[in-house]
């Protein structure tokens, strides 16, 4: 196919050597005309393993050149690729200005364009982009985004250093687009990478780059802070991250990767507070371990005020253990949920198959006893009783009943803080991050 891109910098060159080596023919454009010389002098714009060698060789063989004429390698093409870059401003936003001025000089260039054609956003944007991105191209164009041209999201994966081998072998190749036609298109293009192509929502697509680069840098400040506890106790840190990465089961998978409520329970709270107070003792500053049990009260403070939100009083809550399969109440969430219910005046309702009054004794009774709870006065012999006596319903855990009440009470509202699937989720449905 012939290609154009949109901004010759690190992925816009990458992209330009990497695509022509696949077998198209890429024209880029960008505002320096020291960019624009270097390709057509067959040398890349940046530094970078192997793209030099890539430039070089399609430049010889007439398969990839650049120009200012941002008019005719639109008309030139078939799909074009915005590369350009997305700067942070002062209050950490992004600068936009570059992509919208592409998809603006785009939709000039569209007018007197018959064919259809795909326009593909490569830069890391913020959700909402690609909307602004069409309606620009739409008013510049008087052309009608879906039908004459479609938008694509498509995020790099691209690391310095490995890009050209990054971009031949991704963990994968997303795509985002309302156009079935463009998203077609693009799965032409990359049939021959071999990775899941997955296609999502729009903003889906545009958000994962920032998701990724945040749990990265979270993963190299983590390390840095247990490597900073270890040193002072006189333990190799590497040995101990060496082991905590050899847990593919937990530790470096998708287990606990999953938005919802609170953790809780006898460990957790009870090991991450060690390892903080660990660090104090040595006078180090742990910023992130020290801010996950305060982001941990803050999830617990969001599913109160989606409860209150609803302005009802009669609350239910299916499952109040720690978490399923447990009798153990030891530092529950919803231990704490149910607390604030109660010292606000709610009149609150609890069904939970593992927890009998008659059976909590040692930790347990003497936790709930601290925490000022009698559950024997609120705990309900089933869940249909629940149902029959509250307005909002909170569930915590999952039990075969559940579906059907949840049909039969079509009235109750119903805060869900575990992502229950096979739901219909109508108006009275709220999800705790979803």
């Amino acid at each position: 196919m012939n290609i154009s891109i949109f901004g010759l910098g690190y992925v816009g060159c990458v992209s330009m050597g990497c695509l022509a080596d696949m077998g198209h023919k890429v024209i880029g454009t960008d505002k320096s005309s020291v960019k624009i010389n270097l390709i057509n002098s067959g040398k890349p714009t940046i530094i970078e393993k192997g793209i030099d060698k890539l430039i070089a060789k399609y430049h010889s063989e007439s398969t990839i050149a650049a120009t200012m004429d941002v008019n005719y390698v639109v008309n030139e093409s078939e799909i074009s690729i915005i590369c350009v870059g997305t700067p942070a401003l002062k209050d950490g936003k992004l600068n936009l200005e570059y992509i919208f001025n592409c998809a603006k000089e785009i939709g000039l260039a569209l007018r007197n364009k018959n064919d259809f054609h795909t326009i593909v956003i490569r830069s890391t944007v913020i959700p909402g982009t690609n909307q602004k991105v069409g309606e620009i191209i739409s008013s510049e164009s008087g052309k009608i985004k879906n039908k004459d041209f479609g938008v694509v999201s498509n995020p790099e994966f691209l690391r310095e250093g490995s890009a050209v081998k990054d971009f031949f072998n991704p963990p994968l190749t997303l795509l985002g687009s309302e156009s079935s036609n463009a998203l077609l298109i693009m799965k032409e293009i990359y049939k021959e990478i071999p990775a899941e192509i997955v296609e999502t929502d729009v903003k889906v697509a545009e958000i994962i780059k920032y998701v990724n680069n945040s749990y990265h840098a979270l993963k190299i400040s983590f390390a840095n802070e247990v490597g900073n506890i270890c040193k002072e106790i006189g333990i190799d840190s590497y040995k101990v991250m060496d082991i905590f990465c050899k847990d593919k089961k937990l530790n470096i998978s998708d287990y606990y990767f999953r938005p919802g409520f609170a953790y809780g329970g006898s460990c957790l709270p009870k090991d991450l507070g060690a390892m903080v107070a660990l660090s104090k003792e040595y006078e180090l500053e742990s910023y992130v371990l020290s801010a996950i049990d305060l982001s941990n009260e803050y999830q617990k403070k969001m599913a109160f005020n989606i409860i209150r939100n609803t302005n009802k009083r009669k609350i239910g809550i299916v499952g109040i253990t720690f978490k399923p399969g447990t009798d153990d109440l030891r530092y529950s969430p919803m231990i704490d949920i149910l607390k604030w219910l109660i010292q606000d005046n709610y009149s609150v309702s609890v069904f939970d198959e593992n927890v009998r009054t008659s059976l909590l004794m040692g930790a347990n009774k003497e936790y709930t006893h601290n925490m000022g709870l009698k559950l024997d006065e609120i705990l309900l012999p089933s869940m249909e009783e629940l149902f029959n006596k509250s307005e909002v319903v909170v569930i915590s855990q999952i039990y075969n009943e559940l579906f059907n009440l949840i049909d039969k009470y079509k009235d109750r509202i119903i805060i869900d803080f575990v992502r229950i699937s096979g739901i219909n989720t109508g108006e009275n449905y709220i999800g705790i991050c979803w």
